[in-house]
């Protein structure tokens, strides 16, 4: 992905620190007293825009969201989305991927989404794939028993892909569409990616995944 720089966004971020929550490692633990209630908490990922997130804390109040992002630049956006509509259950967070556990405790997470994640297609860069076993084993050790991954990509390489490593990772695969917006799943958010590749009349894979090995 391409990300158009914006000077501005670093200055943007550090403005709104109750949206966007600096040195998120020292909440560890305690993200449910971030929220102030013990609503469940569901992570996003890669939230690029916001507009997934966005939408799904609006419909959703009684949850408790956290985009993540690495890209400033792309979480300013996401991030006026929250500033603008005042969403009080939805924070951000502009970190890496690779450092969940660094931020998130034991069984603190019920629900992990993966919205259009980069395919890495080329075989040497496996490991980058959101999907890849050892991001498998970040997310396990953070959700509860019994908490989910929901993976939504319009790359029928990359579904094909995270349909047999969570397989043989272990989760049990809930839900399988292989054309999502031609099927019976109802309320479904969608992401900007996901409303471009759609309007294009690229089908949108989605799956649901429960981690059952605690």
């Amino acid at each position: 992905m391409r990300v158009r720089n914006k000077p501005w966004a670093n200055d943007y971020i550090t403005d709104h620190p109750h949206i966007v929550i600096q040195e998120p490692k020292s909440f560890k633990g305690k993200w449910k007293e971030v929220f102030g209630n013990d609503h469940p908490i569901h992570i996003e990922v890669g939230t690029g825009k916001g507009q997934f997130i966005a939408g799904m804390a609006k419909q959703n109040p009684e949850v408790n969201y956290i985009g993540i992002e690495l890209f400033e630049s792309v979480l300013v956006n996401a991030l006026q989305k929250a500033a603008d509509d005042h969403i009080p259950n939805l924070k951000l967070l502009n970190v890496d991927a690779a450092d969940l556990t660094e931020i998130f405790d034991q069984k603190e997470i019920s629900r992990v989404y993966l919205n259009f994640s980069d395919p890495w297609p080329k075989k040497r860069h496996e490991k980058r794939r959101l999907t890849y076993k050892t991001f498998l084993a970040k997310y396990e050790e953070i959700l509860v028993k019994g908490g989910e991954i929901h993976f939504k990509t319009d790359n029928q390489g990359l579904f094909e892909y995270s349909l047999k490593s969570l397989a043989e990772y272990g989760l049990k695969l809930i839900y399988v569409s292989l054309d999502l917006h031609n099927s019976d799943f109802e309320d479904n958010i969608m992401t900007e990616y996901e409303e471009k590749f759609s309007g294009m009349g690229q089908k949108i894979y989605r799956l649901e995944a429960k981690c059952m090995n605690k």
